[in-house]
């Protein structure tokens, strides 16, 4: 591990040496009395698009006035994830201008093909309607692995911008399928033709009214989803959330402003499961948000409340009765910023809040769970924070932070043993102590998170954050599959006119506890398995390097190459699911 991290700094600071050796011209030259200007890279173009004159001076101006610091605003350069098998999106992305009509195909080694494009044109009255297709697909290690290990996705939407003399308004939706295996099989050795299919789809349609003012209404947003599974999950989810406000108030005290704030959030998700324990919970949550503002300069002193209404039951075929839940909470929430200087922003606060867990959201950072969830909120009953963030000569920006947090309902993935003791290989793809399943426990967490922007050229980027999450659970030891300490580092960099353009990101994770099983044949009771489970079983950390880079050859054509995993490490993610090794992936893309 020690010489993989070695490697992984020699590699990454040559690209550094590269960089700042290139043509002096290129040197970062800004007006010091402004913030630099660095857009987030995205390949969908299915939000509102930050128009030429949009927002207005009046908006501009009352929205300077709320303006609260945060390192997130400053996204990463790289677009790199994990290199997980089950083909996470590493679509080569690092112009930072915005390429709206394009087509991209690459291939690459274990059977990866990328398919990518967006196409939109602009009708009368500044509507613009466009379409985006993106599919990814991977045919997994057969090296690793005798039973099938492949997996592809597929994404297809349309959108709508229209922009009017009040707001601006979007509507967009989309449609993704996920066809994958429950490979991470380690206690059994099946035959290699089992089926251990899964495959979701689900369908989402959002919208979104902003209002150039911030007079009373702010800003509309709706959004709804349906997800489906193969084995008959049924999900359906609603949200609305509407601000009110009232910015930029004057009050009789020297150079004082305030800002008054609403929020209003309705959600709603029905979840039903067809296998197991049958599964039901049905959640609706109102949630009110005031809060007041004082800002003088770029110091401010935020106080409000967060108030919910819970109205919820769950059911299952164990269950003699269905369990119900009707409850309302309270939540602090107060931040106060001290502003020394721009190099130096202090601040601190408490937050709280009440989050709704969906099997769509569990399945975005887990997809090898069961078909059948215990779905419960976790309740963050008080967070305190306090930290320091700031700007140094416009070329370094950072925000590090400490935390100390008592919640309830703390969602992590447990794995889940065989559902019968069968002495037989005949099993459902999900029967071989393969999945994961949602729990949950009270106790509290500590947080050390940090982040930085270095921006010592025109053309180059860089960037890197590290976060440190420990948690002291009531009735858990240690809580699985969450690792210790989780870091990053990449950087962007562009040169011969921006006609090349280079990436790096590497991923670093320290190891992850998880509870696992071991089988044996009964020998008093015959055609049976007895299981052993290890409550404190290891998953080993990582260090995950990717590099890339993309060439325009001419205006409407480029060629691009990718490279992730290349310390060619098959890590885990959980328990048996190993990712892919070194995969190379090359491909053009055509603009037009």
């Amino acid at each position: 591990m020690k010489k993989k991290v070695q490697i992984l700094s020699i590699l990454f600071l040559g690209i550094s040496q590269v960089a700042f050796s290139q043509i002096k011209e290129e040197k970062l030259i800004l007006d010091r009395k402004r913030e630099p200007e660095v857009k987030k890279i995205e390949k969908k173009k299915t939000s509102v698009t930050a128009e030429k004159n949009y927002p207005p001076k009046e908006k501009k101006t009352q929205d300077s006035l709320n303006l609260k610091y945060n390192i997130t605003d400053v996204p990463a350069a790289s677009d790199f994830k994990t290199s997980t098998i089950q083909g996470e999106d590493i679509s080569p992305k690092f112009n930072a201008d915005y390429q709206n009509n394009y087509f991209q195909l690459g291939m690459g080694n274990f059977g990866k093909i990328l398919a990518d494009g967006n196409i939109s044109t602009t009708l009368e009255n500044q509507i613009e309607v466009g379409a985006d297709l993106h599919f990814l697909s991977t045919n997994g290690l057969k090296k690793e692995y005798n039973w099938d290990s492949s997996q592809s996705s597929a994404n297809i939407g349309a959108y709508l911008n229209a922009f009017g003399e009040k707001g601006k308004f979007n509507i967009n939706a989309d449609f993704g399928l996920n066809d994958y295996n429950y490979y991470g099989i380690y206690a059994l050795t099946p035959a290699a033709d089992i089926d251990l299919q899964q495959k979701t789809n689900r369908f989402k349609v959002n919208g979104y009214y902003d209002f150039y003012s911030n007079n009373i209404l702010n800003d509309v947003r709706l959004k709804s989803s349906i997800l489906t599974d193969k084995f008959d999950a049924k999900e359906a989810q609603a949200e609305l959330l509407v601000n009110l406000s009232k910015h930029g108030v004057e009050i009789p005290m020297d150079e004082v402003t305030m800002n008054a704030d609403l929020g209003i959030n309705l959600e709603t998700i029905n979840s039903e499961f067809s296998l197991l324990n049958d599964n039901t919970s049905n959640y609706f949550n109102a949630t009110l948000s005031p809060k007041l503002t004082f800002f003088k300069g770029k110091s401010y002193l935020m106080v409000g409340s967060g108030f919910s209404f819970l109205n919820g039951k769950n059911n299952s075929n164990l269950l003699t009765e269905e369990a119900k839940n009707n409850k309302t909470y309270w939540f602090p929430k107060a931040e106060v910023q001290i502003a020394a200087a721009d190099e130096f922003k202090f601040y601190g606060g408490v937050d709280g809040g009440l989050k709704l867990n969906s099997y769509a959201n569990l399945l975005e950072e887990n997809p090898y769970l069961v078909s059948d969830q215990e779905l419960r909120p976790t309740e963050t009953k008080y967070k305190f924070y306090f930290g320091i963030r700031g700007d140094v000569d416009q070329s370094i920006k950072y925000d590090v932070s400490a935390g100390f947090a008592k919640m309830n309902d703390i969602l992590f993935f447990k794995a889940n043993s065989l559902f019968n003791n069968d002495f037989s290989l005949n099993r459902s793809p999900y029967n071989f102590a393969n999945t994961f399943s949602a729990a949950y426990d009270n106790g509290t967490v500590s947080e050390v998170k940090g982040s930085i922007q270095y921006f010592p050229l025109a053309n180059l980027v860089l960037d890197g954050e590290l976060s440190f999450a420990k948690y002291n659970l009531d009735n858990n030891e240690n809580i699985y599959n969450k690792p210790l300490v989780v870091a990053s580092l990449g950087g962007k960099y562009s040169l011969l006119g921006k006609k090349l353009n280079l990436g790096a990101k590497a991923i670093f994770s320290t190891d992850k506890t998880t509870n696992s099983f071991s089988f044996t044949e009964a020998g008093t009771t015959p055609n049976v398995y007895l299981e052993t489970e290890d409550k404190n079983d290891k998953i080993g950390g990582f260090a995950d390097l990717n590099l890339s880079a993309e060439y325009k050859v001419h205006k409407n054509f480029s060629i691009f190459a990718l490279g992730n995993n290349l310390l060619n490490t098959n890590y885990q993610t959980f328990k048996g699911y190993k990712v892919l090794g070194a995969q190379f992936l090359g491909g053009v893309k055509i603009s037009f």
